[in-house]
């Protein structure tokens, strides 16, 4: 019976369309800095697809996490234009780093920039390059890695992570719901099927435990266990 109530209450905050409640969240949560205001204004001016961008809650969300988790080095697929980047490295003392890896090139001036007016440069490392391509070449391992690049290459992604990915190290891989289309057998274009074959592979794998939440559009939490 309890299952029923939790996967009830789980629907209910999936469904939720109520603006007075998204307003609620805002208001309970930490105001977003100044820099983080900026960028997101910049972003929605300046991009084809704004929202992207991690936002208010998922980012003060994934900034928490960074905070608990303490990581002494951080890898982060898919910059866009460096929201997520510098809510984790607002949680990193310095000595701690991260390397973030974007495949767009014309946002390579709006990441610097930001990054820069956010005071975290030192902390972070930007590659502009094929995820796929550029991870083998990182000597590096990791503590924490956030997963947010191209849909279709999530399989791939997390192939190449539990690699570099330490023991008792994190995985958050965002948008492992994908709009909701992860459950509609309808769907099965191209981005839904390496979402739905990347979840089903964290499931099945011995090495792995993890919880999916239903925040914004879903975010995958995986521990690596051995």
């Amino acid at each position: 019976m309890r299952k029923q109530v939790i996967d009830f209450d789980i629907q209910v905050i999936m469904n939720t369309t109520n603006h007075e409640l998204e307003e609620y969240l805002r208001n309970n949560t930490t105001p977003v800095d100044g820099v983080l205001e900026e960028l997101t204004r910049h972003t929605y001016l300046t991009t084809y697809n704004p929202r992207m961008i991690s936002g208010h809650i998922q980012g003060k969300f994934i900034e928490m996490l960074c905070h608990m988790i303490n990581p002494n080095r951080v890898l982060e697929i898919g910059t866009f234009t460096g929201y997520s980047t510098i809510c984790m490295a607002q949680a990193l003392p310095d000595g701690k780093f991260i390397d973030t890896i974007e495949v767009n090139d014309e946002l390579q001036d709006t990441i610097e920039y930001y990054l820069a007016k956010a005071n975290v440069s030192h902390k972070v490392n930007l590659t502009i390059g094929n995820a796929l391509e550029v991870i083998p070449n990182f000597t590096f391992t990791y503590d924490m890695i956030y997963i947010d690049g191209e849909k279709k290459e999530y399989p791939q992604y997390l192939t190449l992570c539990i690699e570099k990915l330490n023991i008792g190290g994190y995985i958050i891989a965002d948008n492992v719901l994908w709009n909701g289309k992860v459950i509609d057998p309808l769907c099965n274009d191209e981005q839904t099927a390496a979402i739905r074959q990347f979840n089903k592979m964290v499931q099945n794998n011995n090495q792995l435990e993890n919880v999916l939440l239903p925040i914004r559009d879903g975010m995958m939490i995986v521990r690596k266990k051995y």
